[in-house]
């Protein structure tokens, strides 16, 4: 009999993996953002299954909050939001299913060689403050300095889709 910590792992771990799944084939663009939601949510609940619940509520915040957010406004201030994406070429599909069963056997050929480990390794315990202090630092080995380029990237992205979408058509100048 598996232990229902395990039964609830593989439970999120084939969430995750179908959301995923359907954000990338899905033709609509706002549910392949929405599903790209789950999937991200899906993966706080592995942090929080590990018992991490900082990573956890960093993963909402900055990925469910932040990014996916974005992606739904993105996508709403652009011209067919509601539309279907075209059928990709046929030469693309057999490529993705060349990539994914090459992934696939890749996979397999690891797992195999080197089978499951038993156990999970031993987590360290770090403090709260000692995160705060390097995710905040901008010291050698700090992260304040990615984090607000990052915040930047994403603001020019968010203004250029601001401004494409409110780009007036050449035929309506003139009016």
């Amino acid at each position: 009999m598996m232990p229902a910590s395990a039964i609830f792992f593989y439970v999120i771990a084939a969430a995750i993996l179908v959301t995923a799944i359907l954000s990338v084939t899905t033709r609509r663009i706002f549910r392949a953002a929405i599903w790209l939601l789950f999937s991200l949510m899906g993966i706080a609940g592995i942090y929080f299954w590990l018992d991490m619940n900082f990573l956890a509520a960093v993963q909402i915040v900055v990925y469910v909050g932040g990014i996916v957010v974005l992606i739904i406004f993105s996508v709403f201030l652009t011209q067919g939001s509601g539309q279907s994406l075209p059928l990709p070429a046929k030469f693309r599909l057999f490529i993705s299913a060349v990539a994914v069963s090459l992934g696939l056997a890749f996979t397999i050929w690891i797992l195999h060689g080197y089978g499951f480990l038993a156990t999970a390794p031993e987590v360290p315990a770090v403090e709260m403050r000692e995160i705060g202090k390097t995710m905040l630092s901008v010291q050698s080995g700090g992260y304040a300095l990615p984090f607000e380029l990052v915040s930047i990237l994403l603001l020019a992205a968010m203004v250029a889709c601001i401004a494409i979408a409110m780009k007036i058509p050449a035929d309506k100048k003139n009016d």
